[in-house]
């Protein structure tokens, strides 16, 4: 969506004299073979920046994502990240590779013969086994580097490691399209069979002049939907038909109707968790049962006495633990740290709504 993003821009007069920040979603079409995670229509969230050169953007963008992944609770995703360099260096570096390349036309595969002339750089991006010792001895990028596009990287590298976010170098990531400068990036995951890129991106710095604008810096990357719900569904699966980490006992309205608060309280701090609340009334022992029948490691308990002193009971259902209480505030830490979850934020929010 990279290249319409453009011509609408200049098309309706979006870059002039102002940075800009814009985003699209929507079908996308490819005419190759189908595979997993890869089919013939496909949807695309897409982000593009245009007018900001600087590698804080760069860092910003990807953060973005970062951001993302946390927010949707997809985990065991890598961040690969890597530099090509300004026109004048990556055309350098092209020739060399062709040469070293073309002396060694027959190890190659053949897509690899067919991408030499055409999109050289592609090779080094293969993953046929075969081939791997080609590669791996080819010459590097960072040799025909220059010193602005050195440094532009050596700040987003700062960048990532102050704001947290994991990353590894990768000098073969190169991206598949030709208008890619300076910083390219990929989100990746063992999870999706062979098409294991999640999210992708990178510099841009002369598309828009390319398409009659005038040169702007630019920098962009899309994510594809049903990549996404593939992780989704499959962490959904790796979660099926496993126990409840708790089971929401509550007695009387009063205590129904601050249990429920206090249930999502805890689902908003502590992501994983895997809270059951009561629903149906009942006796105390009754439910206690039930709470055993569900396989939860622990019962939280608010009855009468509970209720008017604003605090949860804590009983382990398995094994010889004691039981104890935790005020309303300090319930999702005292949870997290009997069930080695990690809160996201301070669990105020219910005690402060009832």
């Amino acid at each position: 969506g990279t290249a319409g993003c453009v011509r609408a821009a200049l098309e309706h007069g979006l870059l002039h004299n102002a940075g800009q920040r814009l985003w699209y979603m929507g079908p996308m079409f490819r005419h190759e073979r189908p595979q997993q995670g890869r089919t013939r229509q496909f949807h695309q969230i897409g982000v593009e920046v245009f007018g900001l050169g600087g590698p804080d953007i760069d860092a910003e963008m990807i953060i973005m994502c970062a951001r993302f992944w946390k927010e949707l609770g997809i985990t065991g995703l890598r961040l690969e990240i890597n530099t090509l360099g300004d026109p004048d260096s990556r055309k350098r570096y092209r020739d060399t590779l062709v040469d070293y390349l073309s002396a060694r036309v027959n190890e190659l595969d053949e897509d690899s013969r067919r991408r030499l002339d055409s999109n050289p750089l592609r090779i080094l991006d293969s993953k046929n086994p075969a081939m791997q010792t080609v590669i791996e001895n080819a010459p590097a990028m960072t040799e025909f580097m220059d010193a602005d596009s050195a440094g532009h990287f050596a700040r987003l590298r700062e960048l990532l490691d102050a704001a947290g976010v994991s990353f590894r170098i990768n000098p073969r990531l190169v991206r598949g399209l030709d208008y890619y400068n300076r910083t390219v990036f990929e989100w990746s995951t063992d999870r999706l069979g062979a098409q294991g890129t999640v999210c992708a991106g990178g510099r841009y710095d002369g598309l828009v002049g390319h398409f009659g604008g005038k040169t702007t810096p630019a920098i962009g990357f899309a994510m594809g939907l049903e990549r996404l719900l593939g992780l989704l569904q499959d962490d959904l699966a790796g979660s099926a038909g496993q126990p409840p980490h708790a089971y929401f006992i509550s007695v009387g309205e009063e205590a129904v109707t601050a249990a429920l608060k206090l249930a999502e309280d805890l689902r908003d701090t502590l992501p994983g968790l895997r809270l059951l609340t009561h629903c149906g009334g009942g006796s105390l022992k009754s439910q206690l049962k039930k709470a055993d029948k569900s396989g939860a490691e622990l019962a939280l308990i608010l009855a009468g006495e509970e209720l008017q002193r604003q605090v949860v009971a804590i009983k382990p259902l398995r094994g010889d633990g004691p039981q104890f209480e935790a005020p309303w505030p300090e319930l999702a830490q005292a949870l997290g740290k009997t069930l080695g979850l990690a809160a996201s934020q301070p669990s105020a929010t219910a005690a402060q709504g009832l």
